[in-house]
C-alpha cells in the first residue's frame, strides 16, 4: 500500500484497495492500522450529502519506504532501457 500510493499519490479506499488486490471490507483494518502507526495520512472529503475518505502516504511511510528499497534496489538493481545497471 505504501509503494502504491507514493507512486499513485491520493487515493480513495476502493481504488487503493482494488489497485493492491485487496478486499475493502476484509483489509481495512489494515488501512486503520497503517493511519494509527502514522504511516499513511486518512482525509474526509465531503462529497454531497456523504464523505470520501482518501489516503496520502505520510513522510514516515516513504522513510519506510525508503529504508525497504534502497537495501533491495542494491542487490537487484534495475537494468535500463539500454541494459545498463
Amino acid at each position: 500500500m505504501l509503494l502504491k500510493l507514493y507512486e499513485y499519490g491520493e487515493m480513495n479506499q476502493s481504488k487503493l484497495m482494488s489497485i493492491c488486490g485487496l478486499n475493502n471490507v476484509k483489509h481495512k483494518e489494515i488501512l486503520d492500522e497503517m493511519v494509527k502507526k502514522e504511516m499513511i495520512e486518512r482525509k474526509d472529503e465531503p462529497w454531497g450529502n456523504k464523505i470520501t475518505i482518501k489516503y496520502n502516504i505520510s513522510q514516515k511511510g516513504k522513510d519506510i519506504l525508503r529504508a525497504v528499497l534502497e537495501p533491495y534496489e542494491e542487490l537487484f538493481p534495475r537494468e535500463s532501457k539500454e541494459g545498463e545497471k
